[in-house]
């Protein structure tokens, strides 16, 4: 799955929140789900209309974004 197809905003889904592409779920509560120290498992079972594959292409979105916009020190 390509991460960047599962992220969607619209001014008309929650004011633009970022959710998962077909559901109305924020992508932020991942990551307060993960930072929680709750399991994905735990993310999955409380949003059944989110699927392990967007939830792991989100992952790599994120971990692209951080990596690319990341600054060099110096």
């Amino acid at each position: 799955m390509n991460p960047r197809s599962v992220i969607h905003r619209d001014r008309e889904i929650l004011s633009g929140t970022p959710v998962f592409i077909g559901t109305r779920v924020p992508v932020r509560i991942l990551f307060e789900y993960l930072a929680a120290v709750d399991s994905l498992e735990a993310f999955l079972d409380a949003f059944p209309s989110v699927s392990k594959d967007q939830v792991v292409a989100a992952r790599e979105l994120a971990s692209d974004i951080l990596e690319h916009g990341a600054r060099s020190a110096g």
